[in-house]
């Protein structure tokens, strides 16, 4: 993720929403700078939209929205908005809106060798600060391994890595059951190794 320009100037958020209205390609907003977003792989766009339908048909009539890679997370006010690969959102307010989001349930992740370490640190440590969120989920392009991570009733994030296409999530608070067969369906994936490579 590289800024807008090599000195990058800072915009107000309000300057910000007036340039994705009119700009091809998207953009992150954060403190006031802007970055470009690369565009991803047809094997990255395959897995979200396996991810999307497969969330959709489970939440369908229960009052949630999933969303695509195009629809805007304001993750903190007036400091940080990215586009999440796919995401879900049940809140009554979010349903009102039209560009940009703010109570997500579940954010997918889609790695990719750029951007893996990113979202696995600095940017689940900005979505950990959205009340609402429950899962964070990581997917790899290359192996079959899906990185979930959930909210404890505590507070405190649990880990369980899954490495079969039988592996199930379960997401009680959206009434469904996501499986790793769905996210992969029809992707041409590896199985996953004893130690599978961290994707760079």
């Amino acid at each position: 993720m590289e800024p807008i320009s090599a000195q990058p100037r800072r915009y107000t958020v309000e300057e910000y929403v007036a340039l994705e209205e009119v700009s091809a390609q998207r953009h992150e907003y954060f403190e006031g700078e802007v970055y470009a977003i690369s565009g991803a792989t047809s094997r990255h766009n395959l897995i979200a939209q396996n991810c999307a339908f497969a969330l959709r048909q489970g939440v369908r009539g229960k009052g949630c929205k999933v969303f695509l890679e195009s629809v805007q997370l304001a993750v903190q006010k007036n400091q940080y908005y990215t586009y999440p690969d796919v995401f879900v959102t049940c809140h009554p307010d979010d349903q009102r809106e039209e560009r940009i989001m703010r109570h997500p349930v579940l954010i997918i992740e889609i790695l990719s060798p750029s951007t893996a370490d990113h979202d696995r640190s600095w940017k689940f440590n900005q979505y950990k600060q959205l009340p609402s969120l429950q899962y964070y989920v990581l997917v790899s392009q290359h192996t079959c391994l899906v990185e979930w991570f959930r909210r404890e009733p505590s507070g405190v994030w649990s880990f369980t890595p899954l490495g079969e296409l039988t592996d199930t999530l379960e997401l009680p608070e959206l009434a469904l059951t996501l499986r790793v067969a769905d996210i992969y369906d029809e992707i041409d994936i590896a199985p996953m190794r004893a130690q599978p490579p961290m994707e760079r």
